[in-house]
């Protein structure tokens, strides 16, 4: 029995037994207990749920089109990652999720969000829903008033949410890293 022991041991030992899991360069959200999912409509018209998307690596953006800075920069980053990503880009959808319902008609995402990407979906519902949905994937957004009756910014969160192909909330990217990073981390869900 020891003998049969050992041989297992070693065995284990030169072919790695142990999962090696994958070494991300951004945020490892694997087993997060929030940010299960959504029900929200695209810019199409059609309402989606992450169940939608099995089969493919989701990124998910909050933001909104007004948006001076964060929002056209980290659209033209995915842009760029999907690019980059080649044939793979096909088994990633990237998903825009406005936090402006009140401007960011279903004709203006439908406008916006495919100039960065044909493949990119804008998505949207209600003002409450719109607080739902943000609670739940905790991501901060308040209206900050602009220098005119009736204009403001949205000051929110600036990062992206990835779902492997099963569904399963895997990471968090950071903005403004550029592209290499973020080709990285989806080549390994990718794989995987």
């Amino acid at each position: 029995m020891r003998q049969l022991l050992m041989t297992f041991f070693l065995a284990c030992a030169l072919l790695g037994c142990a999962e090696k899991k994958p070494v991300f360069t951004n945020t490892d959200l694997s087993g997060l207990a929030y940010a299960k999912g959504f029900s929200l409509h695209d810019h199409l018209g059609q309402t989606r749920t992450l169940a939608d998307f099995k089969g493919k690596v989701v990124v998910l953006f909050f933001g909104y089109t007004q948006c001076p800075d964060v929002c056209p920069t980290t659209m033209a980053e995915m842009a760029s990652v999907m690019q980059q990503l080649g044939p793979l880009a096909d088994k990633v959808q990237v998903l825009f999720v406005t936090l402006d319902p009140e401007r960011d008609t279903q004709a203006l995402l439908a406008q916006y969000v495919p100039a960065f990407d044909a493949r990119f979906l804008g998505m949207r519902t209600d003002v409450a829903g719109t607080e739902a949905v943000a609670k739940e994937f905790k991501v901060f957004f308040a209206k900050q008033p602009g220098k005119t009756a009736g204009s403001y910014t949205i000051d929110h969160t600036a990062g992206s949410f990835v779902f492997d192909q099963q569904g399963q909330i895997r990471l968090f990217i950071r903005h403004g890293q550029g592209p290499e990073p973020i080709v990285h981390d989806l080549t390994l869900l990718l794989k995987n």
